[in-house]
């Protein structure tokens, strides 16, 4: 700790005394107050430092959003501890990899996940305890989150840097398992500002949260609003009438997008009489019709393109009537340079490598010290997505460098390594490629090319099912071609640019 520290805890305490009455957090029927929230965070923060739990200590999280997902950020804050956020889409195994990989002392579980979680709990020795978080009621072995808090040690102070590690988020799977990215304090207080220059926020200002709180969009809009004494409206997982009924009761003012959350709203929005006069700032991925259509349908409402990832968030972003089509200006804390394959930077018009230095790059890949020194070579992140600039300063992305093909099916990322390694886990296929296609819906879908093996018989829907019972279901092929073979280049890999060219279509 030094006198240029400031953490998420020192915001907390900031709304505690300035903010202290208004609302912080609203979930169902409860409200809490910053005071409150500050009071919460204090005794969760000293019943797990009495539980063992020391700085850089791990403490994982399986559940939907709630009330205590937050506080439990909050306390982690204060002690330095680092939340392990996981899926709950997750399948089983997914879950467990992620928990192996990182080894929290204690692992909070929704209601729904407490199966999977005592599991994996009894075939390691590093969790020390398990709780539950949220609505419902704990399971065998499990504990109230309320039987953490405690008042002994609430007052005590904790040294904590900004830049000490605050939260592992794992990324879609490179090489068939995900990587934990680890963000500091510091990442996501820089951050902060920035959402609140770019939205211009201020403490009358409304999150409405249903993206989850896993994710890095759900984590950083919840602190951006709640950083500038904002309140933040948590829903346990998406409804579009949850949704429209919070955005009217709440004076709700900033939500996030991913497809197909907009059309959902939309839809039930023209089914019944909602009042979004409150909505100001809608972020986030999109068809450009449907963002069109909204906009007519809330000409008061401002709705913005950007580039970002879980590795350094919001890299660049502007209102999509600005530039239509482009990823908008490099934000105020962010340089990029787009470099070649061999990190010569490219000129203003050509494309490259998006790379990135800002104060919200992450720290690394939690234990993947290689993949880590790669991805910062030369002292700049590589993103490993393409872009280009354009005369007037604005980014434009391309598409994903090969190593990291990327599908993003309504938002989530999945890797079509980690599909293909599912898929050839079935004894009938012996090659497959796979690549993403477009979507109305969900922006992207996944599609499967597939060479069985001479003599077996597979159907599209047994495969689908096959995959989905190994990797979370929204990695799972939509659709499956089967074929006789599959173009290879000259050095005997497959070619994905012909692959995309014969299968590409939409889906």
């Amino acid at each position: 700790m030094s006198v240029t520290d400031f953490t998420i805890y020192d915001f907390i305490c900031r709304n505690a005394v300035i903010n202290s009455d208004a609302d912080c957090i609203v979930f169902n029927e409860k409200r809490i107050s910053f005071a409150e929230y500050k009071k919460k965070c204090d005794h969760l923060a000293a019943g797990l430092s009495k539980s063992g739990v020391v700085k850089g200590d791990r403490v994982g999280v399986v559940a939907y959003n709630s009330d205590d997902y937050l506080v439990l950020y909050g306390a982690a804050a204060k002690i330095g501890a680092i939340v392990l956020t996981v899926n709950w889409r997750f399948q089983p195994e997914e879950v467990e990899f992620v928990l192996k990989d990182c080894t929290p002392k204690i692992v909070f579980a929704g209601e729904s996940f407490q199966e999977t979680v005592a599991k994996v709990a009894d075939e390691v020795s590093f969790i020390e305890k398990k709780g539950l978080i949220g609505p419902g009621e704990p399971a065998q072995g499990f504990l109230k989150l309320a039987d953490f808090y405690t008042e002994e040690g609430a007052d005590e102070e904790h040294s904590v840097s900004a830049d000490d590690g605050y939260v592992i988020i794992h990324t879609a799977a490179v090489e068939g398992h995900p990587r934990g990215a680890l963000l500091s304090q510091a990442n996501l207080v820089y951050n902060n500002l920035l959402t609140i220059l770019q939205f211009g926020l201020t403490k009358s200002d409304c999150y409405i949260g249903f993206l989850p709180l896993f994710h890095v969009a759900g984590l950083t809009q919840a602190l951006g609003v709640m950083h500038v004494g904002g309140k933040n409206v948590v829903t346990e997982r998406f409804d579009p009438v949850e949704a429209l009924e919070a955005i009217e009761k709440e004076k709700g003012s900033l939500i996030f997008n991913f497809a197909p959350i907009l059309s959902m709203i939309m839809e039930k929005y023209e089914e019944g009489s909602y009042d979004i006069s409150s909505l100001k700032h809608v972020s986030g991925i999109d068809s450009p019709e449907n963002i069109n259509k909204f906009m007519e349908l809330a000409p008061h409402c401002m709705v913005y393109a950007g580039f970002a990832q879980t590795e350094a968030m919001g890299i660049s972003r502007a209102p999509v009537t600005e530039k239509p089509g482009s990823a908008g200006k490099p934000s105020l804390l962010t340089k990029v340079i787009l470099f070649d394959d061999y990190d010569n930077e490219v000129p203003v018009g050509s494309t490259g490598e998006i790379c990135v230095q800002s104060p919200t790059v992450f720290l690394g890949y939690w234990g993947l010290d290689e993949d880590t020194a790669y991805t910062f070579r030369n002292g700049w992140h590589h993103t490993g997505d393409i872009g280009r600039f354009d005369e007037d300063g604005y980014l434009w992305y391309v598409k994903r460098k090969a190593q990291k093909e990327l599908i993003k099916p309504g938002g989530e990322n999945v890797y079509p390594a980690e599909v293909e390694k599912a898929i050839l886990a079935h004894d009938s296929v012996v090659e497959v490629s796979v690549i993403g296609v477009p979507d109305p819906k969900w922006g992207e879908a996944i599609k499967a090319i597939c060479v069985l093996e001479k003599g077996t018989a597979c159907s599209a829907e047994e495969l689908i099912e096959f995959v989905g019972g190994r990797i979370a279901r929204y990695k799972k092929p939509q659709q499956v071609v089967f074929v006789d073979s599959i173009p290879r280049l000259e050095s005997g890999e497959i070619d994905r640019d012909q692959v995309k060219k014969d299968h590409g279509g939409k889906f």
